[in-house]
């Protein structure tokens, strides 16, 4: 018999890999899908970068590049980081294969088997299924509708007998979540972690798509207020502001920790693909990611204000939500006596599909939430695929 890794031991298949088998068939209609529409793809442009591109640098595109990325690129990040105010002249920018690999970097980095890091809960089921394969002790703090519980947080970095490597947040649209971390919540964060050996992983998939421009103020990265207190290592993507098959994210980490980060990325795959390294680069350089990212904000806004409507219409008075103000979900609480899975069961049934709450939680057992992606269905999708759920959950509570 085949002995395997205590690593590999601990992982399992994701229900939304799972999910996504179903999600593809023609008479289906899927909430499950946490990505953008493929209509939405800035393909014109992307015709027009490349066609316009000189052989030579078509060239260098299909070579392999260097371990942190392709120079022109790490340069035009590093200007439109610093444009949001990031710290990026005293901090260094590793250009990954999407930022799950990011994350995938740090946990290697810094946890060893039965380490502690703590996260939300829910939490991003890749990260979950990361910090698993690593053997991480994790500690899920629930999250509020204005970010995780504080008071909760403050006993768990305090507990004497356990110094937590890390703090994993997603403080922009949470992933389910979709909530986005008050002032007050950020700010008493900094004060806890004050002092602390525990490094603050910031993952910030989701930021440049806010809805408007009140809540702006807000997806100011915590990275850009850090003040030597407590380490910062902050990520992101252009999986959901360009395309997630360019499998391009960055990390911005201090100049000590990135020298661990190359070296750890050095051994997973070398280098990123330069292709679309090159094609990200210019797209920055052109000018064309802030119209897009204007674009992508009216069309995502658009479709959030659909899905509630047709909640709004549709749902049992017992199920309660809060409406985001950016990114891709819906986060439905149901009462605590119905189990998403068996209302999943139902809804494939009638045509509908979604993720259920226990996939993004750490300890794979809460399972009266159900998260509703908006980002990559056609519109004329919600209302059906609303009331296929709502009628799914009004059968299962009689």
């Amino acid at each position: 018999m085949l002995s395997y890794s205590k690593r590999v031991g601990a992982l399992r298949s994701s229900e939304i890999r799972d999910l996504m088998k179903l999600a593809t068939r023609p008479d289906m209609i899927s909430f499950a899908g946490g990505m953008p529409n493929n209509d939405l793809f800035p393909v014109a442009q992307i015709d027009q970068i490349f066609d316009t591109l000189p052989d030579q640098l078509k060239k260098v595109a299909c070579q392999y590049g260097p371990t942190p990325g392709h120079p022109p690129l790490l340069e035009a990040l590093k200007e439109h980081l610093r444009g949001k105010g990031m710290p990026v002249d005293t901090n260094e920018i590793l250009i990954t294969t999407g930022s799950i690999q990011a994350i995938n970097i740090l946990t290697q980095a810094f946890v060893d088997p039965g380490d502690t890091i703590i996260l939300e809960n829910p939490s991003f089921i890749g990260s979950i299924s990361i910090f698993k394969s690593y053997m991480a002790n994790m500690v899920a703090i629930d999250m509020e509708n204005d970010g995780i519980d504080i008071s909760r947080l403050e006993y768990e970095l305090n507990k004497p007998d356990i110094h937590p490597k890390m703090l994993y947040l997603i403080p922009n649209f949470q992933n389910p979540a979709g909530t986005i971390y008050s002032q007050y919540k950020r700010d008493a964060i900094f004060k806890m972690m004050a002092g602390k050996e525990t490094i603050l992983v910031e993952d910030d998939a989701y930021g440049d798509l806010y809805f408007n421009e009140r809540v702006k103020p807000l997806t100011v990265p915590m990275k850009n207020s850090e003040n030597g207190e407590f380490t910062i290592c902050y990520t992101g993507s252009f999986s959901k502001i360009l395309g997630p098959g360019l499998r391009l994210g960055w990390l911005l980490a201090p100049p000590e920790i990135y020298q661990k980060c190359e070296i750890i990325k050095q051994t997973m795959d070398s280098c990123s693909p330069n292709y679309t390294q090159v094609l990200a680069t210019e797209f920055l350089n052109r000018g064309y990611l802030q119209p897009y990212l204007s674009f992508l904000r009216e069309e995502y806004s658009e479709r959030c204000n659909m899905m509630h409507k047709y909640l709004v219409n549709y749902m049992p008075e017992y199920v309660k939500w809060v409406v985001p103000e950016g990114g891709f979900y819906f986060w439905l609480h149901l009462p605590e006596d119905l189990d998403a899975s068996e209302i999943l069961t139902k809804s494939i049934e009638k045509g509908a599909v979604f993720v259920t709450g226990k996939t993004f939680d750490p300890y794979g057992v809460k399972n009266n939430r159900i998260r509703l992606a908006f980002s990559n269905m056609q519109k004329s999708e919600i209302e059906p695929g609303i009331k296929m759920i709502a009628d799914a959950i009004r059968e299962l509570k009689k």
